[in-house]
């Protein structure tokens, strides 16, 4: 075990658990946005808040960086992982915001599976980011988000086919696979973050 006289910054890991809880809690938001229509306009305002909220962390994780000499992992790879994060954040607020910019009514159930898988990877991805600290049990982590990644994909062209079947006409065709991209990106990023933590744990091993 090296020693250094430096202690190494813990602050960290509280704002990576903090960053992945708010995805929790967008992603449980979005379900509520997907199925209920009446309140749209005001789950979306929600989201909007929860992804200022999200940007707040990200920029008190890079102020972190910016103050510290000593950081528990490498530089870059902080800033990678709360930048992934970040982007999770976006794509699910964007997304809903699609949805109300383009008034479309009732969505394809493809999109609440979309939506729930997003919620079972931001629920993993928040399980995970506390064990940052020791290190231990990340492997079930980014299996599962890979697995929850490689089912998006399946599903992302699953739903595409249905929107290219002729089912729907097609304007809203275009306007519905603007927001299936957006959570086919959303998904993406999670992987991503956890790509960034098995790439921690193995410098780190």
């Amino acid at each position: 075990m090296p020693f250094s006289l430096t202690p190494k910054d813990q602050s960290f890991y509280t704002l990576f658990s903090d960053s992945a809880q708010n995805l929790v809690a967008a992603t449980d938001v979005l379900g509520e946005f997907i199925h209920d229509h009446a309140r749209r306009r005001e789950l979306a305002d929600r989201l909007r808040d929860l992804e200022h909220a999200g940007d707040q962390s990200t920029h008190a994780i890079f102020r972190q960086l910016n103050s510290s000499f000593v950081t528990p992992f490498d530089r870059e790879d902080i800033y990678s992982l709360a930048s992934h994060l970040d982007d999770v954040m976006d794509y699910v607020e964007a997304a809903a915001d699609l949805v109300v910019l383009t008034g479309l009514g009732t969505l394809p159930a493809e999109m609440s599976q979309q939506t729930a898988l997003l919620q079972r990877a931001a629920e993993t991805t928040a399980e995970a980011m506390p064990r940052l600290q020791t290190m231990k049990g990340l492997p079930d982590y980014w299996i599962e988000v890979n697995r929850i990644e490689n089912e998006a994909d399946k599903l992302y062209r699953r739903l595409l086919s249905r929107l290219y079947s002729g089912e729907f006409e097609a304007l809203e065709v275009l306007r519905l696979k603007e927001v299936a991209d957006q959570l086919e990106e959303a998904a993406d990023a999670f992987e991503k973050v956890a790509n960034v933590v098995e790439s921690i744990a193995v410098k780190e091993s």
